[in-house]
């Protein structure tokens, strides 16, 4: 007998929610009345409200838990993380009564009931990684972690492969943790994995040279450390940028391990003593504390590159012993001969990452000192031009900043020395002073063929290839910027960048959340507002824009089109046309 069409079993593909209260019979002992109520409170004010947000349907409840279904794991995940992070808040004022989810999210085939339940390995894995998620955590499975990666700015943590009760395959297992909403100091960040290459982080050497004047050395010193060891390609460098965020602090070396996702922790400290100098270092394993290497290293000031190789080769050695030597020196490529510039060069580089008006002039003026000193010094010439990018970019100078920017730039190009990182700043300088963008691109992809581990150059590139046109490569180079320096406290410019890339790429619903973290972080960073007018613009989202617009100019009344079409070096004059279009529906003026 045939089966009528309305009783023959349905299947689809969904992403399946299933979360629970934790600690529900215990908390029903305590007090059964006020726990079923603040569980129904939780379903109307939260639960309710946010899967409809994210185009969910709740396919039922139980007296602890909720089973949603969303066509799109990106709507299942977002829902997910806004609910726990309703519930942190709520929990940060209202502690001890507060409840708490545990979340687990699968994506797999399921099967409707007539009235309206499902059932399936895409429940029942859901259902499991809810069970074993840690209380106000999200588990996903691989399936989703694979769907999501690249769509929201979100930190994952691999757990591995494990075997899930009742399912006869292992299942790739991610835990997850919301973008933290401020500028949250490291020890409160999720575990990164480890990348499947020899990874290291170095961080700031102590100053031990009694005169506080002389940290910028030991920056200086740890920076070409770093810059060095980035060369050797068959190593995975974290940024000074984030190493940097562990300057004077006691840290534990296992939590420097974990939230830079390293194996491999470099520390020390350097004492300058009139023309002597002593560098002490230690390599340690950050998984356990055990100490790989340790040693000392005194020279004479006029021997300070010699120094630096001893250290990068002694590093590489007792990680890598199969790396040649050639390669090492390769790694070390020297900016200049002329001891006194080199120092005048470190002394500006504090000050540039200073990011002020009175530090980059301060700068300005000790690279002036360094390159009259040795005026072929294509390093200094292209942080010089950088100063004037920026210059140009914050609108400190008239036009002559430009040309000067430009002119340095090309002189850097003309003599590089094959240095990543002055090729890095030639790049950005050229595509945003000059429009030059074929030569920016040359340089750009020069650096990253050099130095494969520059989160700098990464990033340089990131900013050209967006400018060009080429958004997908730019987004993925952006992302490699995050990984390489996750700690970045000036990560909001990354997430503005792919924000742009994103919008470039006609993807406004994927830019939008980069951009809302972006001014999180920074609210009154000028080029992320303008990134979030376009995205709600182009999401149709228009009265949202124009508040947007308001703020911008409320604390920026010098916004303007004309401005705009100077801050943006997109190359395409139908993407320059869609951001100035919708900077002007959000009010912003010619």
């Amino acid at each position: 007998m045939a089966i009528p069409a309305d009783q023959k079993t349905q299947r689809r593909l969904a992403a399946v929610l299933a979360a629970d209260v934790v600690g529900f019979s215990a908390l029903m002992g305590q007090d059964e009345e006020g726990t079923l109520a603040r569980i129904k409170d939780l379903r109307r004010e939260v639960l309710e409200p946010k899967v409809n947000d994210h185009q969910g349907r709740v396919v039922k409840t139980t007296g602890d838990g909720i089973l949603v279904e969303f066509s799109s794991p990106v709507e299942a995940v977002r829902c997910a993380t806004e609910i726990q992070e309703c519930l942190a808040a709520t929990g940060s004022r209202e502690s001890p009564k507060a409840l708490q989810l545990r979340i687990g999210i699968n994506l797999g085939d399921i099967i409707i009931e007539a009235d309206g339940d499902i059932y399936g390995d895409g429940v029942n894995v859901a259902a499991r990684l809810e069970q074993m998620a840690e209380p106000g955590g999200i588990w996903v499975s691989g399936k989703v972690y694979e769907e999501v990666r690249d769509k929201l700015p979100y930190s994952f943590e691999d757990r591995g492969e494990q075997q899930v009760k009742n399912i006869a395959r292992p299942v790739r297992i991610y835990s997850l943790q919301a973008a933290p909403t401020d500028t949250a100091a490291p020890g409160t960040r999720p575990a990164l994995p480890l990348p499947d290459r020899p990874s290291l982080a170095v961080l700031p050497f102590t100053n031990m040279s009694g005169d506080p004047e002389q940290k910028y050395f030991a920056d200086g010193m740890v920076e070409e450390i770093i810059t060095a060891l980035s060369r050797v390609r068959w190593f995975f460098v974290i940024a000074r940028n984030s190493s940097f965020t562990y300057k004077g602090r006691s840290v534990d070396i296992r939590q420097v391990g974990r939230e830079l996702g390293v194996r491999y922790v470099l520390e020390g400290s350097i004492r300058k003593a009139g023309n002597r100098v002593r560098v002490t270092g230690q390599l340690i394993e950050a998984a356990n504390g055990r100490h790989i290497w340790a040693d000392r290293f005194d020279g004479e000031l006029a021997d300070i590159f010699d120094l630096q190789d001893r250290i990068t080769e002694s590093v590489v050695g007792a990680i890598e012993p199969s790396i040649s030597r050639a390669e090492i020196e390769r790694s070390s490529a020297k900016p200049t001969h002329d001891l006194d510039a080199y120092d005048l060069f470190m002394q500006a580089m504090a000050h540039f990452y200073a990011l002020t008006k009175p530090a980059n002039e301060e700068a300005l003026r000790l690279l002036g000192r360094a390159l009259e000193l040795d005026p072929n010094y294509s390093s200094a010439k292209a942080l010089a031009a950088l100063l004037h990018n920026v210059r140009v970019i914050q609108n400190w100078g008239d036009q002559t900043e430009a040309e000067t920017g430009i002119r340095l730039a090309r002189e850097a190009w003309a003599d590089h020395g094959d240095d990543p990182t002055t090729l890095g700043r030639v790049g950005i300088v050229l595509a945003y002073l000059a429009r030059d963008y074929e030569t920016a691109l040359a340089a750009t992809d020069r650096a990253l063929l050099l130095d494969p581990n520059s989160a700098v150059a990464y990033r340089n590139s990131a900013w050209v290839r967006m400018w060009v046109g080429d958004w997908q490569v730019s987004v993925d180079h952006f992302k490699k910027v995050i990984r390489l320096n996750p700690l970045d406290p000036d990560m909001y410019g990354i997430e503005t960048g792919l924000c742009f890339a994103l919008l470039v790429g006609g993807r406004p619903d994927e830019a939008l959340p980069w951009v809302q973290k972006a001014i999180q972080e920074k609210p009154t960073y000028g080029a992320a507002l303008r990134g979030l007018i376009v995205a709600l613009v182009e999401l149709g989202r228009l009265e949202e824009a124009r508040v947007v617009g308001q703020r911008l100019l409320a604390q920026d009344p010098q916004q303007t089109i004309t401005l705009a079409n100077r801050q943006h070096a997109v190359r395409d004059p139908q993407v320059r046309e869609r951001i100035f279009a919708a900077l002007r529906m959000a009010g912003i003026p010619e």
